[in-house]
């Protein structure tokens, strides 16, 4: 596995979309934790990046919201640098 298939991140809370309800609403878990943590996360699961946010898949079709510590402009170049 090459080193650049991944991105160290500090994330804290996060919310998981679980899918849909009946009338098409998200169903969404929010999962509060007190400060943040290191993760490896490969960078084929990063969906998107916004100010706040990193949105990745995870299981069986779910995807997680993460809040992240650092700024948008380091993270937009950890993803970017080869």
């Amino acid at each position: 596995m090459e080193k650049n298939e991944f991105i160290e991140l500090t994330l804290g809370s996060h919310n998981i979309v679980h899918g849909y309800d009946k009338d098409n609403k998200e169903i969404i878990e929010s999962v509060h934790v007190e400060g943040f943590s290191k993760k490896l996360v490969a960078k084929s699961r990063i969906k998107s990046v916004s100010e706040k946010f990193i949105l990745t898949d995870y299981a069986e079709g779910r995807w997680i919201y993460w809040e992240y510590q650092e700024d948008f402009e380091t993270i937009k170049n950890k993803l970017l640098k080869e």
